[in-house]
């Protein structure tokens, strides 16, 4: 068994969405009640498929400042465009050439062109007819195996693209895409997903459908909110804070979130454009990060190492973790971040909850209250606790 809880800590993402619960209108409230423990115990599945398979951890995080500089405007918001622009796509010819397709702008009387080019090492040999042509084969030939661990493109279609010249003059032995998009972090375009996704639950009623997204969707809106969620430096492994994940989102909230936070935070709220709506958390979180490491650098200097970390007994296990008094000085340095962090995931859940069943067309819940898990969702329950169990992450580490 993994030897600690991941991120927001177990405590942070289970409180986080039991409490969303109680932000919904009447007529939802009732069904998510009924399934109270489900919502509650189940928001760490997530975290606990980061041991199953390596395409769970990317759904956590976004690297935003691998893309630039607040607030990222060359870095497309729409999945298709941004992981287009990102891949590489190329063929493999028969005499053993290395062919790349790039996507150029050309300004042509002064207005900006999309031109598909194939290039040989640096030389354009032959030009796309259609960008829209491009698309619809990324779509459909590159997306459509994203889950698997190699892209292969078929050959025929990719020289399609380029005319009855590129098939005339090119013999191609293989194709393929490359993604250097997804290492760097998906979230809120998985959060654009998942939006669909449970709105799409809602419209079949399907109870196990329901009932997982809604649990999994609020672990990565809480993810969301964590402003070391958007950084390369999501551990301060690149500043010698190795460590200050964990400290910012579970330590703290295990110490003061019943002590002194509050968590009425109002009715759910509809969201009129989710992609916007994620984007600005996201951003928002992002421009957090320098406060969250500085504010933790300074108060590094002041404190001695026996006065930042301590050993305590959890579980009948001694751990080490940051003393009280130096957690107290670095959650009072941030003026209240962590709780109202917390407080926008709680609302946010609440919220893309409702939007779902809203834009579902409001359907009748109180048909589904007799219904149970099915066999089969909780045979996958099982299956992804044993995975969990065995203690072996996949993809990048939380912390």
């Amino acid at each position: 068994m993994p030897a600690s809880d991941p991120v927001w800590g177990f405590f942070g993402h289970r409180r986080i969405n039991r409490l969303a619960t109680f932000t919904l209108p009447p007529e939802m409230i009732r069904f998510y009640k009924t399934h109270l423990e489900y919502v509650t115990e189940h928001a760490v599945d997530p975290d606990k498929r980061r041991y199953a398979t390596k395409h769970e951890a990317p759904r956590h995080y976004i690297d935003l400042d691998q893309w630039g500089v607040y607030p990222f405007p060359n870095l497309p918001r729409n999945w298709t465009d941004v992981v287009m622009k990102y891949a590489e796509i190329g063929l493999v010819t028969a005499q053993g050439d290395s062919l790349k397709v790039k996507r150029d702008t050309l300004m042509i009387d002064g207005y900006p062109i999309p031109q598909i080019r194939l290039y040989r090492k640096n030389k354009a040999i032959l030009e796309a007819a259609d960008e829209k042509d491009f698309r619809n084969f990324f779509e459909e030939k590159v997306l459509s195996q994203y889950y698997e661990d190699e892209w292969i493109l078929p050959c025929d279609t990719l020289l399609a693209l380029f005319g009855g010249s590129a098939s005339a003059n090119l013999t191609c032995t293989k194709g393929y895409a490359v993604d250097h998009f997804s290492e760097h972090g998906i979230l809120p375009y998985h959060l654009l997903k998942m939006q669909y996704t449970l709105k799409n639950a809602f419209l079949t009623g399907h109870v196990d459908k329901i009932l997982r997204t809604s649990a999994e969707m609020g672990h990565y809106i809480g993810d969301a909110y964590v402003p070391l969620h958007t950084t390369k430096n999501y551990n301060g492994q690149l500043s010698n804070q190795t460590g200050i994940h964990a400290f910012w989102e579970s330590r703290l909230p295990e110490l003061f979130a019943d002590e002194t936070y509050d968590f009425f935070v109002g009715n759910a709220e509809y969201i009129a454009k989710p992609s916007e709506y994620y984007w600005k958390i996201v951003l928002d979180s992002h421009l957090l990060v320098d406060s969250v490491l500085q504010i933790e650098r300074e108060l590094s200097r002041l404190f001695p190492p026996d006065r930042q970390y301590c050993f305590e007994e959890r579980n009948g296990i001694t751990i080490r973790t940051q003393c009280r008094e130096y957690a107290e000085a670095y959650h009072r340095r941030m003026s209240g971040m962590v709780e109202s962090r917390m407080r926008g995931a709680i609302l946010s859940i609440g919220s893309a909850w409702y939007t779902a069943w809203v834009d579902a067309g409001e359907p009748d819940l109180s048909k589904l209250l007799g219904k149970s898990l099915s066999a089969e969702e909780l045979k996958e329950l099982e299956a992804l606790e044993s995975q969990y169990q065995k203690g072996n992450t996949k993809g990048r580490p939380h912390d």
